[in-house]
Parts: structure tokens; C-alpha cells; sequence
């Protein structure tokens, strides 16, 4: 259901987007063999919320929880959620790869899931 509903997310965005959200969805199945697909609050969720996905104006955001984190780890994430941040995905590197896969794995170490 979630898996349907992700993908019709997808398909609803503009074409590079589309690319962009593809791959990111593509690295955290890779990251984290068997996290499922969901969606809550209108986007894809992975790990209960712990990280998220959504297609902006000008970038697709790649989220992530920050609650558990202390201000160091806080500080490499962008935006001034209280329990979330961010990272801006304008184009899809290797080095932006590294990054994610990086921060994915702090969090999924560390963060709590935002309520």
C-alpha cells in the first residue's frame, strides 16, 4: 500500500525531481536492506519517520529526525527544525552519496523518531 502510494508520489513530480527521488529512495534501500517504504505527513517515510523525502520548488529535501543528536551532529544538517533537518538535493553526486549514506547511518544510529 505505502510502496504504491510512494511511488504515485514519484510520478506526480517534475522529471528531474523524479530522477533525484528515485536514487535517494534507491540508496536507503541499499543503506538499510529490508526498511519499507511509507507515507505520512504527504511524503515518502522511511523507518517510521526517522528519514523522509520531498519534492520543493527547486530541490527535492532529503530529511532526516534529529532528536537524540547533540549540536555538533545537529550542525550538518540544514534547516532549524526542532526534530528534523534536512539536506538540499539539487543534483545527485558521489560525494553527495558519501554524505547522505554518512548522515543516514548517525541517525539511524543515534536519532530518535520525531512524534
Amino acid at each position: 500500500m505505502d510502496k504504491q502510494k510512494v511511488e504515485e508520489y514519484i510520478k506526480k513530480q517534475k522529471k528531474s525531481h523524479q530522477e533525484i527521488l528515485r536514487k535517494l529512495r534507491k540508496l536507503t534501500f541499499e543503506t538499510f536492506p529490508g526498511i519499507k517504504d511509507g507515507f505520512e505527513w504527504g511524503v515518502p517515510v522511511y523507518d517510521g519517520g526517522r528519514f523522509y523525502l520531498a519534492a520543493l520548488k527547486k530541490q527535492v529535501n532529503f530529511g532526516f529526525s534529529i532528536v537524540g543528536l547533540n549540536e555538533k551532529e545537529i550542525a550538518q544538517f540544514e534547516g532549524s527544525g526542532e526534530t528534523a533537518r534536512h539536506i538540499k538535493v539539487k543534483s545527485y553526486t558521489k560525494d553527495l552519496e558519501k554524505r547522505l549514506v554518512t548522515l543516514m547511518k548517525l541517525v539511524k544510529k543515534k536519532a530518535g523518531i520525531p512524534s
